[in-house]
This record gives structure tokens, C-alpha cells and sequence, in this order.
């Protein structure tokens, strides 16, 4: 039984976070319930690229997860929501501080309504803070928290990390705060806030450059593809494309140095701790790229492996994704999916060895579960419209198209 089975989770989120925090939760066996605004559903289900009218994007964040349709500033929405809240374990939103308030959803407000719900609010900056009522989006926080200073070339400007990364820390987040909350209603029976901000899951994985700079006054700059504190560590030009090579204490400087027939540098007094390379980085660079240049991509690799020497090609993500290791551990696998087939989806990097994940849901279309959600809470949905195939469903309470502020 999946460790999570018996709970439900009403994901009231869309695009990145807070689905991928729920999607999380659903893999590990929660039922979740994903409500979406009736017309056009999570703003990502009209995000290209599609495949057969699926949004890709959509496609990644929201499997095993039920779509229930609702509108919520109608009369009929409302009243299903606060049905459904009675019934659930967790509620998960993203609308911006204050709007779920003042469609009368706010936590005070859902505490009446059910004392043990985990009710979990994920949002740029934040419930409290003189920056709580801007939007937050990834790109933003990427630039405002400092990342973008410390990525990039030396002598380039600050670059963005190529994936949402502040989304899916803010995601993990989420789902660790809410965990610590249900284990805490083990103890005490209720519920509480979980405020969980983009701005501070970043800030947290600056703990490296927040050291240096609490500690020296100064900010470390931007490195490129080196290391602030650790050298060799960074992407070697071989003959034929780039290893990236992590040498990270002193035993492993000896094995590199064994393993690229460097046994001259290996005791030079320039290089003999991580302190003098790093002292001598150029020089040290200066003598290491004309002896690795000469080396085959895959022979350098196969030297530094047989000497357990950290060390990788750079892939595309193509390539990686082919890679068999990430079959052999679940992390690449097909989801049977009503239209599109067999769908390959990322797996769930969390393994427990009693109670795995078991994804057994794939991505739902708008609406598809109203009907057996909302009449199992003797409800009824009040569409009686056919579906559409994709994102177009009308089957939804209260439907209108009167968007809600998120």
C-alpha cells in the first residue's frame, strides 16, 4: 500500500510549484483532487508544445491526479469546494495572498470548516513580508534572489538556470512542510498554515555564496562551469567534447592525478592542498589543458572512472534521457494514457523499499472526475455536456468565464 494511501489532497494550484508538489504527493498514493477554473482549466494545458492537443508541459506535472471543474465565485462552485474540504487532508493554493480570502477560502476560514486540514499556500514572496502582493514567477526570482549573479561566465552577464529551478525547490518544500504538518496532526488532531514562498526556497540553496559573503563581506562572482571553492572541479575540453571532472579532496587529487599520468603536479608545492590550487588555479589549468586535450571523450572518462575519479561527458538532455540507467532506477517509464497511448513520463525520485511510488494515473483531462467525485459527496454536477477530449471540458459546477486572481 503506497505510504500516502487515505489521504486526500485538494490541489487548487497551477503551472509549476504547487502541481508538482501534488503530482508528488499523488504518486506516493494520496488521492488528489486537481480543481481548475471551468473554461480553460491550469493556464499550462494551452502551453505549446502539444502532442495530439495535450500540452506537454501539462503532461509533466499533473499525473495521478483527478480534474474536478469548478468555478468558484459561483454559488454552486463554492458550495462544492467547501464540501470537498470537509472531506480532505490538504489543500494546496497559489492564488496570490488575500484572493482565496475574498472568495471566503482563506485558512481561518477553512479551519472552521475542517480543524485537521493542512492547508499549504505556495507563492512568490510569501503570506507576510512588504513584498507579499507581488507576482512571483521563476525568472523573477531567479534574478532578484542572487542566483543569477553567481551563473554565467566571468567576464558574461548574470545567466538564468535553464529549468524553473525555484519552482521545483518551492515544490519539494511544499511537500516536506506538508508532511511535517500531517505528522504533526498525528499528535495533536489539527491542522495548520504552511507558507511556503519561492523567494526563500532559493535563498536557501544559496548557503555557499551566503557564507562567503556573510563571512568576507564579499560576494563571490560568477565562476562559469568552475567552482568557488574547489579546483580541478569544472568542464575539461577534450579531443572530441567536454568532461566535466569533480575533484573534491585531496585523495581524489591523487587518484586524477594517477589517472591522467600527472604525477608531476600531484606533489608540486604549488598544488599539494585544494588551498594552493585554488591560490593557482590558471597555472594549474594552463599545465592541465594541453595533457587532457589530447585524450578521446570516452578514454578520459574510462581513466578517471577506474580510478573512481567524479567525472561525466555533458549530455543533451536527449541524450541523458536515453541513458538505460534511468530505466533501471524508474526514472523514465510509460503511463498508459487514453489518447496518447503510452505516454514516457519522468519518475518519482523518492524510493522507499516497503511502499514505493505507483503511478497508476495519468494526466486528466478538465472535468474528467466531476461526476464521480461530485456525486460521491451527494452532489451533482450540474454539466451535462459531453466532454471534450483534451482540455475543453464542460463538465463543471457553476461554470462561467469569469477568471479568479491568482
Amino acid at each position: 500500500m503506497p505510504p500516502l494511501d487515505g489521504l486526500r489532497v485538494l490541489d487548487l494550484t497551477r503551472v509549476l510549484a504547487g502541481p508538482y508538489c501534488a503530482m508528488m504527493l499523488g504518486d506516493m498514493g494520496a488521492e488528489v483532487l486537481k480543481i481548475e477554473e471551468p473554461t480553460h482549466g491550469d493556464d499550462t494545458r494551452a502551453w505549446a508544445p502539444h502532442r495530439d492537443g495535450w500540452s506537454t508541459f501539462f503532461l509533466g506535472l499533473n499525473r495521478s491526479k483527478k480534474s474536478v471543474a469548478l468555478d468558484l465565485k459561483s454559488a454552486a462552485g463554492a458550495t462544492a469546494l467547501r464540501r470537498l474540504i470537509a472531506t480532505a487532508d490538504v489543500l494546496i493554493e497559489n492564488f496570490r495572498p488575500g484572493s482565496l480570502a475574498k472568495l471566503g477560502f482563506s485558512y481561518e476560514a477553512v479551519a472552521e470548516l475542517n480543524p485537521r486540514l493542512v492547508y499549504c499556500s505556495v507563492t512568490g514572496y510569501g503570506q507576510i513580508g512588504s513584498k507579499k502582493d507581488l507576482p512571483g514567477y521563476d525568472a523573477v526570482i531567479q534574478a532578484e534572489s542572487g542566483l543569477m549573479d553567481v551563473t554565467g561566465q566571468r567576464d558574461g552577464p548574470p545567466t538564468r538556470v535553464g529549468v524553473a529551478i525555484t519552482d521545483y525547490l518551492a515544490g519539494l518544500y511544499a511537500m516536506n512542510g506538508i508532511l511535517l504538518a500531517l505528522r504533526d496532526r498525528d499528535r495533536t488532531g489539527r491542522g495548520q498554515h504552511v507558507d511556503i514562498a519561492l523567494m526563500d526556497a532559493m535563498t536557501s540553496a544559496l548557503a555557499l555564496p551566503a557564507g562567503i559573503y556573510f563571512n568576507t563581506g564579499e560576494a563571490p562572482g560568477r565562476e562559469g562551469n568552475q567552482h568557488h571553492t574547489l579546483t580541478p572541479y569544472e568542464t575539461i575540453e577534450v579531443a572530441d567534447g567536454l568532461v566535466v571532472v569533480a575533484v573534491g579532496n585531496e585523495r581524489l587529487w591523487k587518484q586524477f592525478c594517477n589517472a591522467v599520468g600527472a604525477g608531476d603536479l600531484e606533489n608540486h608545492p604549488r598544488y599539494a592542498t585544494n588551498t594552493d590550487r585554488m591560490a593557482h588555479r590558471p597555472q594549474l589549468i594552463a599545465e592541465l589543458t594541453p595533457r587532457l586535450a589530447k585524450y578521446a571523450r570516452d578514454a578520459l572518462i574510462e581513466r578517471l572512472r577506474a580510478h573512481s575519479v567524479p567525472c561525466a561527458q555533458v549530455r543533451t538532455i536527449g541524450e541523458a534521457l536515453e541513458d538505460p540507467h534511468l530505466r533501471e532506477r524508474g526514472m523514465v517509464l510509460d503511463i498508459p494514457h487514453g489518447d496518447l497511448g503510452a505516454m514516457r513520463s519522468l519518475g518519482n525520485p523518492i524510493r522507499l523499499s516497503r511502499t514505493p511510488a505507483v503511478i497508476r494515473r495519468p494526466p486528466p483531462a478538465l472535468g474528467e472526475h466531476n461526476q464521480e467525485v461530485l456525486e460521491s459527496l451527494g452532489a451533482e454536477d450540474d454539466s451535462h455536456e459531453d466532454r471534450q477530449p483534451v482540455g475543453a471540458s464542460t463538465r463543471a459546477v457553476g461554470a462561467s468565464t469569469r477568471g479568479v486572481d491568482r
